[in-house]
């Protein structure tokens, strides 16, 4: 199967947790027919984007957030890119996570947003993540019958050996919940897509929060799909709405044969080096071409 469709859901988030959950279920009812495969939510999905709310939000693995999306992921029998939650840890550490769930409901990955949101823009926007949020360390690829999928969240699109590094460990398509706001938006959120897709050779699918003016923290929306040749295939306005895209594997077959960049690396004058971090916090690097 090289064909597949996916598709992003764009909604706003209210402060209640659950009627976001539930807000889910409604998107998922209009395009139950449609023979979706994949599904992704935005980042932050049910949960204000406010640094001092995650704490306060945050569940751990298994609690009635992830239950309620294991649950959608079996109904509808799609795979779940559950956009990013606020997770803890037995640490009492708060990420910023994507579950990844198979068309059985069972989690088949989970990414802790790597790169943390940390911007002062002088007469634009300032957020800082890290004041309540600790970073991942590591990458996500995760197993489809389509082929191995990656996923990052939102300011991990901005770091090009990230991709490569996911790209480089079989990753097809790289799916990504994001918040992009009113100062990043309108400047990089298309360029960021389109050039990842491009130096990659390979689908990129962003998934927004849909906007709220009225929000302290207003998301630019534009859910967004580009394709292996860095041109965007649809992107949706500023409102909440469902984006669909069919994504043909052949396709990027062709044109990484046809234009062959990740052939032609000069493997013996640079190279990528993956660090493998473990539980001591020590790090072993290992070549990652």
């Amino acid at each position: 199967m090289n064909k597949f469709c996916a598709a992003a859901i764009q909604m706003p988030t209210v402060e209640d947790k659950m009627e976001n959950i539930k807000a889910v279920r409604h998107y998922l009812e209009q395009i139950k027919a449609q023979n979706v495969d994949f599904v992704v939510l935005p980042e932050m999905f049910c949960c204000p984007y406010q640094t001092e709310k995650f704490p306060e939000y945050a569940e751990e693995e298994g609690g009635s957030v992830w239950k309620a999306l294991s649950a959608y992921a079996k109904e509808y029998n799609i795979y779940l890119v559950a956009g990013s939650v606020p997770e803890k840890d037995d640490e009492g550490c708060v990420y910023n996570t994507c579950y990844i769930f198979d068309r059985q409901g069972v989690q088949i990955g989970k990414h802790r947003k790597t790169h943390l949101f940390d911007i002062d823009v002088k007469g634009g926007q300032s957020f800082k993540e890290s004041d309540t949020l600790t970073a991942g360390n590591s990458g996500t690829v995760f197993e489809t019958e389509f082929g191995r999928m990656g996923v990052m969240i939102c300011f991990d699109i901005r770091f090009p050996e990230f991709a490569r590094m996911m790209v480089n460990d079989g990753a097809r398509m790289i799916f990504v919940p994001a918040a992009f706001n009113m100062t990043t938006g309108p400047a990089h959120w298309e360029l960021s897509f389109r050039t990842r897709a491009l130096d990659n050779q390979i689908y990129m699918l962003g998934c927004a929060p849909a906007r709220n003016p009225a929000d302290s923290y207003i998301s630019w929306g534009h859910s967004i799909v580009t394709d292996p040749w860095g041109r965007v295939i649809d992107m949706l306005d500023e409102k909440k709405g469902i984006l669909l895209a069919e994504l043909d594997m052949d396709y990027e077959e062709q044109v990484r044969e046809e234009l062959p960049l990740l052939k032609s690396r000069r493997k013996d004058i640079y190279q990528l080096a993956k660090n493998l971090i473990n539980s001591g916090n020590s790090t072993e690097s290992s070549p990652v071409l």
